[in-house]
């Protein structure tokens, strides 16, 4: 990991919707050339953080900033140019190749016309080939299975060359095989100096994977720093509401987390 600038910032940063407040007070620096994964329960403020780093959420309190300027004072279009998002649902788009749906992300780079120039052409090969996806580029997009439409849509996100890469659950649908090289990937573009942050659930993974970690729960970010300073035993129990043991692996120094117990705080009900 090469940490370089900060690019985004969070100061006392206060979210919700309406008159519900999800999150208070979030402090958060995201750095170039590090891949940040946020973790948490479900229901902790994770999309609703990384929509409001986006920019398509403001905040009800407290600051954002790219690169030092506030967030909301940037044109939409500079927005689009500082920061890709991979969503956690996929959209339909009906009628679109698989090349016309990663072509979409050079979009905040083109005049109003939308005319793509040898450099956009170029640009979107490169990246449906780092996703695998060259051979499958003229296929509909609304006929792949689910795991081939995130992996269109990381394609897009990477063709739209922006300095933050944010990606909600970006593992859902995939194998295990697409999950490692995504997150190859991913420190492949921090190694280039972006800004990447995940949401990520699997906590073995995340533990392999973060250069950093931010923890949250209970209507704040809780914990932040290296995975072994975040990812205890005792947070992480208290995060979840349930016993979670931590095993690390002499010899590898790999990371395994499992339920140690059911919770006596959330009793299983026989429902999600």
């Amino acid at each position: 990991m090469n940490v370089g600038a900060v690019r985004l910032t969070a100061e006392r940063v206060a979210v919700g919707y309406g008159d519900v407040r999800v999150l208070e007070g979030v402090d958060l620096e995201v750095r170039a050339g590090e891949l940040l994964v946020l973790l948490g329960p479900n229901g902790a403020g994770k999309t609703t953080l990384l929509r409001a780093l986006a920019g398509t959420h403001g905040p009800s309190a407290g600051e954002l900033r790219f690169d030092g300027r506030p967030l909301a004072s940037l044109a939409r279009g500079d927005v689009a140019r500082a920061v890709a998002v991979v969503p956690q649902d996929t959209p339909a788009a009906h009628g679109f190749t698989v090349r016309a749906v990663v072509a979409m992300g050079r979009a905040p780079h083109q005049g109003r016309w939308m005319r793509s120039s040898p450099e956009d052409d170029a640009i979107v090969e490169a990246s449906l080939a780092r996703c695998g996806l060259a051979e499958m580029a003229e296929r509909p997009f609304d006929r792949l299975s689910g795991g081939e439409r995130k992996r269109v849509l990381v394609a897009q996100a990477l063709a739209q060359r922006t300095p933050v890469l944010l990606l909600d659950e970006p593992t859902a649908s995939l194998d295990l095989r697409r999950t490692l090289e995504l997150f190859v990937l991913l420190a492949d573009e921090a190694s280039n100096g972006v800004a990447v942050v995940a949401i990520v659930h699997d906590l073995a993974l995340a533990a392999r994977v973060a250069d950093r970690v931010a923890l949250l729960f209970g209507g704040r970010l809780e914990a932040q720093g290296a995975v072994d300073e975040v990812m205890t035993a005792p947070l992480l129990s208290r995060a979840f509401e349930t016993e979670i043991a931590r095993v690390v692996d002499a010899s590898t120094g790999v990371r395994a987390f499992a339920p140690a117990s059911p919770s006596r705080r959330a009793p299983v009900r026989g429902t999600l």
